[in-house]
């Protein structure tokens, strides 16, 4: 008797299209962990290399920052794939870059969030989602280069928010909406950073029940 292509998870029985698809699936994940890596690596390079050449890391690295970013951008419209899927290796590298040289990790990364803000904006990608990956990204790489990862949070969010704040309240809402709960303390850049509601009208004490006492009085 020939044996079935089956196999067991999560308590039920897959089947051959089943089986075929979860490969397929895992051979995918497995693609796209390779090439972020591998975007890790170009970017981390390339912003070490330029910084320890122009030594002069306080100045030269924002402005590198800001190029960086623009070649992702112009990457993802040549091959039509979006923004979303490299922000947070392009985030990543250009921390850990930057770190290699000891250069300022917490400036930087609240420089590299509000690009990606920034650009997936110009480019009409979703800014919340773009945000939230490049936020990802640098508190990925902060944590493994042993940084102030808590700090870094705070800026990074700090800096998304601002972004978004010269775009428009929707992006502000979208970027809100996404990094809400990311690290503790975030809640506090996020209540600063967004608009208080005016008190409605209803709120106002009324005069009328002084008006009454008044009159009462004079008769």
């Amino acid at each position: 008797m020939a044996k079935k292509d089956t196999i067991e998870t999560t308590g039920e029985t897959l089947g051959k299209p089943g089986l075929s698809i979860k490969e397929g699936i895992v051979s995918s994940l497995k693609g796209i962990n390779e090439i972020e890596a591998e975007i890790v690596t170009l970017v981390r390079n390339t912003v070490s290399n330029t910084l320890h050449l122009t030594g002069t890391v306080t100045s030269e690295g924002v402005n590198l920052t800001k190029d960086v970013l623009k070649g992702a951008i112009a990457a993802t419209e040549e091959v039509g794939t979006g923004l979303i899927l490299s922000t947070k290796s392009v985030a990543k590298g250009i921390v850990m870059g930057v770190s290699d040289v000891g250069g300022d990790v917490i400036n930087i990364s609240g420089q590299t969030v509000k690009g990606a803000v920034k650009g997936a904006a110009e480019i009409g990608a979703d800014v919340g989602l773009v945000a939230r990956r490049a936020v990802d990204g640098v508190i990925e790489a902060t944590k493994e280069i042993g940084g102030n990862v808590e700090e870094v949070a705070k800026i990074a969010v700090g800096g998304a928010i601002e972004a978004a704040g010269t775009i428009g309240n929707t992006a502000v809402r979208s970027v809100r909406d996404m990094l809400v709960g990311v690290v503790e303390g975030v809640k506090e850049v996020l209540n600063a950073a967004v608009p208080k509601q005016k008190p409605t009208a209803s709120k106002a004490p009324a005069a009328k029940p002084e008006i009454s006492r008044t009159r009462k009085r004079g008769r």
